[in-house]
């Protein structure tokens, strides 16, 4: 039978009725929160383009880690300003680099939040690009050992969770083997498997000071066209050895989210990325859009797609805004 025996509005008419039968809920758990380390001492300065975050010191990420904790958030993602960079990225695994020092100083806190490091070149290299670079070409096999050795300190300085972002062939393999071999066979790999590249990393790029000072990275990230591809590199990633896989950007990528979740049975991250950040909060800022709402909608069908974790900007706010809700 069909109206007016079935009546679908009886299940929306009132907000207890509705949170009730709600499909999916939104919450902390599954949030990580993005964080930008740089050179220095109690340095906090916010990003231009990101309202509301910063690149920070060591010891001023201690301190906002100390609030991330207390809104529930239990996980954060460090990417690393060197204080020089250089052909070959080489602070990224230096013992001393920025994440490392930032690593350490939430581990002496005794701060109960997985720690996940971004494993990539392009924040440490002078050319801005994701690998080894000769005769303006990037190359893919002599890349390698470098991110098997940035993870590798990370690991040392006491991280949960590595997460290579760089796209190279046969990354995931490399570092697991390198980690293995150190006996940080406990140290889990969050592979961003569906990297696109994306018109969406502008604002990113100021925060972490990677933008490539020629071409780009169109010949190492995916092509937004392609959906098939993705699933290829996840089935990769996952052979070579990752623990979980990652689709970035979010929103643009929601079906690719969709498949990944139906075809793999592990846990999908989706990266909801500084440039959807920076849209939602300059159009609030203008009056255009309700930011409560709107960054709860985003958040609630990144979700809905399949995706278990979410890296995104706005989580404290969201935190808080759950709290009351």
């Amino acid at each position: 039978m069909t109206f007016p025996a079935h009546r679908p509005r009886r299940l929306r008419r009132s907000e207890l009725i509705r949170r009730m039968v709600r499909e999916t809920r939104l919450t902390t758990d599954g949030f990580i929160y993005p964080m930008f380390v740089c050179p220095g001492e109690k340095v906090r300065t916010e990003v231009s383009s990101m309202p509301g975050i910063h690149q920070q010191s060591a010891d001023q990420i201690v301190e906002e880690c100390r609030e991330v904790e207390s809104l529930g958030i239990p996980a954060i993602i460090l990417f690393g300003l060197p204080t020089k960079k250089d052909e070959r990225g080489s602070e990224a695994s230096a013992a001393t680099g920025t994440v490392q020092r930032a690593i350490a100083g939430i581990r002496k806190a005794n701060l109960k939040l997985l720690v996940i490091t971004d494993v990539c070149l392009c924040e440490y290299t002078s050319h801005g690009h994701c690998g080894v670079v000769e005769h303006g070409a990037i190359l893919n096999d002599p890349t390698l050992e470098l991110l098997a050795e940035e993870a590798l300190s990370h690991a040392r300085a006491g991280a949960d969770i590595v997460a290579p972002s760089d796209m190279m062939d046969g990354r995931v393999a490399a570092i697991r083997r390198k980690l293995d071999d150190h006996g940080f066979a406990d140290v889990a790999i969050l592979a961003y498997a569906a990297k696109y590249c994306s018109g969406f990393y502008g604002p990113f790029r100021d925060a972490a000071q990677s933008a490539p000072q020629f071409g780009d990275r169109r010949s190492y990230q995916m092509d937004p066209a392609n959906a098939r591809e993705a699933l290829k590199e996840v089935a990769l990633d996952l052979e070579e050895g990752a623990d979980m896989v990652m689709v970035k950007p979010a929103l643009p990528y929601l079906d690719i989210i969709r498949a990944v979740r139906e075809r793999f049975d592990v846990p999908v991250a989706a990266y909801n990325v500084s440039g959807e950040y920076a849209m939602v909060k300059a159009a609030a800022r203008n009056g255009w859009i309700d930011e409560q709402r709107v960054t709860l909608e985003i958040l609630t069908a990144i979700q809905r797609a399949g995706a278990g974790m979410i890296l995104t900007y706005h989580a404290k706010d969201v935190a808080r805004w759950l709290k009351t809700c």
